[in-house]
């Protein structure tokens, strides 16, 4: 028996071969078809490599078979420079020895440990909401959050730019689906008259997006939404931990703290980057997704190295605003001279900085320049941006000097110059 297992391991190439089932008509069908679809993506200047990091993450970054020079990073969401910080990498190791390297499990089955209940309460004491509830990433947090709220007799309003996840996660949903224009208050208050007839009608935008650099004008929003007695929901991603005085977010930038029901929001940028996402809001709702956000229920327990990050992230937030309060002038300062260079700069006072360039390959080739001078940044394409939308998003990070932006400044300057991205 076994030995004709063995050859039938031989026969198929070796027990390490990729196998395929050609005989198959239909597979052969669809290698086709995914072969033409690839060859269209790279034939349209928009295929994603992926390049190979042999370092941890930071402001430098050492690539792999790229020598022993260091590459000034530009494109991570390490908004506070807190995933190399030496109290959150030794927060981690500490987690990881005591509580172990993961739960093998979901939540409700034997998944909760108590260091994911303290994180949850300290999420919710940082957005000074009643409580909070983890999820492998905030991706899962929007999928799992309007399936679980919302009915065929509610209504959600949704941003037309809002994140992937968001759109992914009102999909989901079974109640009555609205899209206003971006950032457009008469149309968002048109569609909230259009919806007085559904029982609850819920509001939801990214509070800063991520491919513009644009923060929600959530006092106007918050106002309609009073006026026409709907909830606010807000995706957090890109604004926690540095936007607002104290870092918790656009809601607290903007002093609407009171007037936001719901946050979403994510582990894996500012606070550590190493993965995870949250919902917090309401007590009785965050008991209500313990019970039915399928992301939550069907999904392993964050692991709890990346809860110890996590956690100490916070920490070392609600000690002090200092890092969250250093972003500022470095955004400004990569912003003006870039402006001053003749680069188009999307969105206001963020540090997702998009350089405007319009042209896919036009981005793609000015990236991999980039690189070549020791700058490391991604051209964005459709389908990640709207067609003719293309563009270098930069972003700024606290660990960054000010030496290090105005070598990336001099390189973009070097680079459009080359390829007639400046006159």
């Amino acid at each position: 028996m076994l030995r004709g297992a063995a050859l039938r391991v031989l026969r198929s190439g070796g027990a390490g071969t990729p196998r395929f089932a050609s005989g198959s008509a239909a597979a052969s069908e669809l290698r086709r078809r995914l072969e033409k679809e690839l060859e269209d993506i790279r034939g349209a200047g928009t295929w994603k490599s992926e390049r190979i990091i042999a370092s941890r993450q930071g402001p430098h970054l050492h690539l792999a078979g790229g020598g022993a020079e260091r590459i000034l990073n530009f494109c991570a969401n390490n908004y506070l420079g807190l995933s190399s910080h030496p109290e959150v990498i030794r927060a981690a190791v500490e987690a990881l020895e005591k509580f172990g390297a993961g739960l093998s499990s979901v939540r409700f089955i034997c998944g909760t440990q108590s260091i994911h209940k303290d994180l949850e309460e300290k999420i919710a004491r940082f957005h000074q909401r009643e409580d909070a509830i983890l999820y492998a990433s905030c991706f899962d947090a929007n999928a799992g959050i309007f399936e679980a709220l919302l009915t065929p007799e509610d209504a959600v309003l949704s941003d037309e730019l809002n994140h992937a996840s968001i759109i992914d996660g009102i999909r989901l949903c079974k109640a009555n689906k609205y899209r206003y224009k971006h950032m457009d208050m008469q149309d968002l208050e048109a569609k909230l008259q259009d919806t007085q007839k559904h029982r609850l009608r819920l509001v939801a935008t990214d509070g800063a997006f991520s491919m513009d650099g644009d923060i929600a004008p959530l006092r106007e929003i918050c106002q309609l939404a009073q006026k026409y007695d709907a909830l606010v929901f807000i995706d957090e991603c890109h604004a926690t931990g540095f936007l607002g005085p104290n870092g918790r977010g656009t809601d607290e930038l903007l002093g609407v703290m009171d007037k936001v029901t719901i946050i979403n929001s994510t582990l894996g940028k500012a606070l550590g980057g190493a993965a995870g996402g949250y919902t917090t809001g309401p007590k009785p709702l965050i008991d209500l997704l313990r019970q039915r956000s399928r992301p939550y229920l069907f999904s392993n327990s964050l692991p709890p190295a990346v809860v110890g990050c996590a956690s100490k992230a916070l920490d070392l937030l609600m000690e002090s605003n200092a890092i969250a309060q250093s972003m500022a002038a470095k955004t400004q300062r990569f912003r003006s001279k870039m402006t001053a260079a003749g680069f188009t700069i999307s969105g206001k006072d963020h540090p997702i900085c998009p350089v405007m360039l319009g042209d896919a390959r036009l981005a793609a080739v000015m990236a991999e320049d980039m690189l070549s001078r020791g700058i490391y940044v991604i051209g964005f394409s459709y389908p990640v941006v709207p067609k003719g939308k293309a563009r270098i998003r930069v972003q700024i990070s606290a660990v960054h000097t000010d030496e290090d932006i105005d070598r990336c400044v001099e390189a973009f300057t070097e680079v459009g110059r080359k390829h007639g991205a400046l006159p």
